[in-house]
C-alpha cells in the first residue's frame, strides 16, 4: 500500500493560517470525485464506502468530503481500482523531473483554477471548479487510453 497524496501534507507545513485545513485536501478531492465518477475507484471503498460514492455521484458531497470522511484524509494506491491506479501514476504522480514532487495534474490544477490566488489552497471547493478541472482530466484521459488502446503498428494514431 503506497501513499499518492495526503491531506495532512499540506497542512501539516508551510501552510497559509488564515485557511482551514480542509482546504489542503482541495485538489486531492476534486481529482478523486472525477474517479467516483469515472468507475475507477477502488474494491475497498465498493464495499465500505458505498453510501459515500453515491452521495459524490448525486453531489451531496464532494470528493474533498469524501476523502476527510471516507479516507481518513489520505490518498492511497488501494483507494483505486487497477485502470484507476495506472492512470493516476500517469497523471496525478508522473513529475516531469526529479525536481518536481507532483505530475500534471498540478500543473493543469495550477492553470485551470490558479489563476488570482496566492496560494493553490485557496482556490474554493466549488462545484463550478470542479466542474472546470474534470473537463480538463476527462480530455487527458481519453489521450491516455487512446495512447494505451493503440496498437504498436498502428503508428499513425
Amino acid at each position: 500500500m503506497a501513499s499518492i497524496n495526503r491531506a495532512d501534507w499540506h497542512y501539516g507545513g508551510d501552510y497559509p493560517k488564515d485557511l482551514p485545513i480542509e482546504n489542503g485536501g482541495t485538489h486531492i478531492g476534486m481529482f478523486i470525485n472525477w474517479i467516483i465518477e469515472n468507475d475507477l475507484i477502488g474494491n475497498l471503498h465498493l464495499k465500505d464506502s458505498k453510501q459515500g460514492i453515491s452521495d459524490v455521484k448525486s453531489r451531496k458531497i464532494n470528493g474533498r468530503d469524501f476523502l476527510f470522511k471516507y479516507c481518513d484524509e489520505k490518498f492511497w494506491d488501494e483507494d483505486l481500482n487497477e485502470k484507476g491506479l495506472t492512470f493516476t501514476k500517469y497523471y496525478y504522480q508522473n513529475p516531469k523531473d526529479l525536481e518536481e514532487v507532483y505530475g500534471k495534474y498540478i500543473v493543469d490544477y495550477e492553470k485551470n483554477l490558479g489563476t488570482g490566488f496566492e496560494s493553490l489552497y485557496e482556490i474554493p471547493n466549488t462545484w463550478k471548479n470542479y466542474d472546470i478541472i474534470a473537463e480538463k482530466i476527462d480530455r487527458v484521459y481519453k489521450k491516455w487510453q487512446d495512447k494505451e488502446n493503440k496498437k504498436s503498428w498502428q503508428f499513425w494514431k
